[in-house]
């Protein structure tokens, strides 16, 4: 019965920066990654980044590649989004996502917060 809840989002105009955080309820035991996907109208979804639980191997989308950067705080289980630069290719809504195993699968979700970038 593990929750993850996403916040940070909201409406920025292009060129702006928007910070997303994911905290994970109701598991004692720890997740060996996590990620974020992202999707917007009309698309799938798409994995935007991604980290392991050592922090030593981080993925990232080309399309956000020098721009978001994934971080977390494990003794919090808190997952976090730095978003930066921008543009209405961004918009979407984003989620959090984690894999206790890192089998690629990301079984466990949140609800998702909606990020919009204004032209």
């Amino acid at each position: 019965q593990v929750q993850l809840v996403e916040t940070g989002g909201g409406s920025v105009q292009t060129g702006g920066s928007l910070s997303l955080s994911c905290v994970v309820y109701g598991s004692t035991s720890n997740y060996d990654c996590m990620a974020w996907f992202r999707q917007a109208a009309g698309k799938g979804r798409e994995r935007v980044a991604s980290i392991d639980r050592g922090g030593l191997s981080t993925y990232y989308a080309a399309s956000v590649k020098g721009r978001f950067t994934i971080s977390q705080d494990n003794a919090r289980n808190t997952l976090y989004l730095q978003m930066n630069s921008l543009g209405p290719e961004d918009s979407a809504m984003y989620f959090c996502a984690a894999d206790r195993r890192c089998t690629g699968r990301y079984p466990d979700w949140g609800q998702g917060t909606q990020v919009t970038v204004s032209s």
